[in-house]
């Protein structure tokens, strides 16, 4: 593909007929697609007599072409090349980096919430802690009648009903005489009697019931204070966790795949061949470019047999002459003897390989040498 751009530019307004004078034609270097933009390669332009109308600076329904400027004119091309699909990747780690901020918020709020539940849990506490106070203190101002002395308050309680239930009976049967009878008047004094009695059993119950519950709300209360000091709920940790490193794995692998859309030499180096066409299709693993470090030249054998490679040994000085530079001598020293033997002309030969501590810039890969080992 050439690698400049013709323009045929609108040099002056024409005065009649258009005439070569009244245009230049410039070669411009071909410009770098950009992000989301396409390189077309013209194969026609169609010259339409409206043009001739752009040439003048009047008004029109078509907006005249400046002095200096590209003629206009409509063609039939082929891309010849196009930023990667970077749009839809860089989507990818846009959508991965609003997801990861997301969960890292999920996360924060854990801890947040964790925060606002130990305060509420010390608001418990204290009103717990309240609540057993004041449960303890009507209950240590409560005076046990000696109708119950050694019982329990359930017993208490059990106890006077049965009694209150006996006295209701005996009452019954005379509840309807004079209200002057004093057997009549016996038996009421002791149903009143027996009534007090239950009543006060109720009210002891009532006060260590409600003790207990007081109680059993403070404990549970400290408990879930404690239950709060490890932090969040682990499963639902281990759940905002797993979902901040998805959005970091995306990400990375958005970002990796971004980055692969560039070729990058792995080294530093002179390109020495490089066989990219524009617009073609490359299979992965397909080699497109050739780097070399002429910083270091190595010299490998291909001849030497088994009865002379027990001659040669690591660090051992060589020297060598290319074919095509007899003038030359460079020098070096064996780096690399192989431990795998090859079978060529009949022969079981040892690939050595020599760096050259010497460099002529004349010298190129695949070229011929005598090496001689000192």
């Amino acid at each position: 593909m050439a690698e400049t751009n013709l323009q045929i530019l609108l040099k002056r307004r024409p005065v009649g007929a258009p005439v070569p004078e009244d245009f230049e034609i410039v070669q411009t270097p071909i410009p770098e697609p950009g992000e989301g933009q396409v390189l077309v390669r013209a194969r026609f332009l169609s010259l339409d007599p409206y043009m001739r109308g752009r040439m003048a600076d009047v008004k029109s329904y078509a907006k005249p072409v400046a002095l200096g400027a590209v003629m206009e004119g409509q063609t039939a091309g082929e891309v010849v090349a196009r930023i990667g699909n970077r749009e839809e990747i860089e989507a990818r780690i846009a959508n991965a980096r609003a997801e990861l901020l997301a969960a890292q918020q999920a996360r924060q709020a854990l801890f947040d919430l964790v925060d606002v539940a130990r305060a509420e849990a010390a608001k418990a506490i204290s009103a717990a802690n309240r609540a057993v106070r004041d449960a303890q203190y009507a209950l240590d101002n409560y005076t046990v009648p000696t109708t119950q002395k050694g019982l329990t308050a359930r017993e208490a309680v059990v106890t006077m009903k049965e009694a209150l239930d006996a006295a209701r009976t005996a009452f019954e049967v005379v509840k309807f005489r004079s209200s002057s009878d004093p057997v009549r008047e016996t038996r009421k004094d002791d149903l009143d009697a027996a009534q007090s009695d239950y009543n006060s059993a109720v009210r002891r119950l009532e006060l260590e019931t409600a003790l207990n519950q007081a109680e059993t709300s403070l404990d549970k209360a400290i408990q879930d204070s404690q239950d709060l000091e490890a932090g969040p709920d682990a499963d639902q940790l281990a759940a905002a966790e797993a979902r901040v490193a998805a959005a970091e794995a995306t990400i990375a692998s958005a970002e990796a795949a971004l980055d692969n859309l560039d070729l990058v030499a792995t080294i530093d180096g002179t390109v020495v061949e490089q066989n990219l066409v524009v617009g073609q299709t490359i299979a992965p693993g397909t080699p497109v470019m050739r780097l070399a470090d002429f910083s270091q030249m190595y010299v490998e054998t291909d001849d030497l047999t088994e009865l002379e490679v027990v001659e040669i040994s690591e660090d051992q000085n060589a020297s060598v002459v290319a074919d095509a530079l007899p003038e030359v001598t460079l020098n070096g020293v064996v780096e690399e003897i192989a431990s795998v033997y090859e079978e060529k002309r009949g022969d079981i030969t040892y690939t050595v390989r020599i760096l050259l501590s010497e460099f002529d810039p004349r010298l190129r890969w695949g070229m011929t040498v005598a090496v001689t080992f000192e």
